[in-house]
């Protein structure tokens, strides 16, 4: 495509730098429009992982409503549903159940809403830890079904854990975006074949690197996750490392309840540095920062961990 030919109204300043065979100026116009196109896309998937979230804490808690229901338990309170990672889901059952009519009552609450990825099951002993019970959604279609169905059950505390397989997307309404996507990088591939050998575009892409910044916006808040600056209720602070790293994992995932393993997973066993005391501490600091901010704020869910909970503008 021939920018120089590029219909744009003709008397805008963009045009008149298009025509003037402005090289960078074209190149900054192809990036940006590749970047709204992905960012875009980016956004969409964040959202589609949030549904799926929601959509996989209603059909766990449906299951294990109707399997207490049926053991003639119909006022004992259901325990929250704690998400470990994207696709991994735990609860627990304090009350007693019968495993038998799990893997079906299961399967109709993911049916009901509309969850279609396969998945494997897990029911670990609290106190151990240990696996006691478990299938895969395959065993649903075997001769011999689930496996250890019949088997009985020592009485205690249970927790039930749910992992889900990645979704494949195909290439059909999903997959819209690549079209125009691919579009836009192919008219950047002509305009870097024209340019000459002598102009680089790696300092072009470094200074355009350089100049986004990841910010997260969570109530009255802003963290800037590389500057490790947060903003809140207008008040700047300055944080270190482990703080700027834990609130931007609380800001990933508002609303939703992290589990203190997970925490110390995420915040401090890739350095190689594990202290059980560290996510209390620095939890405290970061409410000390955030305490202005009316609209969050991080709560413990006592025995579990913590969660950041932030209150909808709407």
């Amino acid at each position: 495509m021939d920018f120089n030919k590029f219909e744009l109204y003709p008397y805008t300043e963009s045009y008149q730098m298009l025509k003037s065979g402005n090289k960078l100026f074209k190149w900054h116009f192809g990036i940006c429009m590749v970047l709204s196109v992905l960012g875009y896309h980016g956004v969409w998937a964040n959202n589609e992982s949030i549904r799926f979230a929601e959509k996989a804490n209603l059909a766990i808690r449906r299951t294990v409503h109707h399997l207490i229901t049926a053991n003639g338990d119909s006022t004992s309170r259901i325990a929250p549903v704690v998400q470990q990672d994207a696709h991994t889901f735990t609860i627990r059952l304090d009350s007693i159940f019968d495993y038998r009519k799990l893997p079906n009552l299961l399967q109709q609450s993911l049916d009901q809403y509309g969850i279609n990825q396969g998945y494997d099951v897990v029911i670990l002993k609290d106190e151990t830890r240990e696996v006691e019970l478990g299938y895969s959604f395959l065993d649903l279609k075997q001769k011999g079904g689930v496996p250890c169905r019949t088997r009985r059950q020592v009485p205690g505390s249970y927790s039930l854990k749910i992992t889900f397989q990645p979704e494949l997307k195909g290439a059909g309404i999903t997959g819209w975006w690549l079209l125009p996507a691919g579009s836009l990088l192919a008219v950047l591939g002509l305009m870097i074949w024209k340019r000459r050998k002598e102009d680089h575009i790696s300092g072009t892409i470094t200074d355009s690197e350089e100049a986004t910044s990841r910010k997260l916006v969570f109530g009255n808040s802003i963290l800037d996750v590389q500057g490790l600056r947060l903003v809140s209720a207008g008040v700047a602070y300055d944080l270190t490392y482990r703080e700027g790293k834990l609130l931007n994992l609380f800001a990933s995932c508002q609303n939703q309840i992290l589990e203190r393993d997970f925490i110390l997973k995420s915040v401090w066993e890739d350095e190689g540095i594990i202290v059980g005391r560290s996510v209390d501490v620095f939890v405290s600091r970061l409410r000390k920062m955030l305490s202005q901010d009316q609209d969050i704020k991080i709560a413990a869910v006592h025995g579990i961990g913590y969660r950041l909970e932030v209150r909808s503008s709407s």
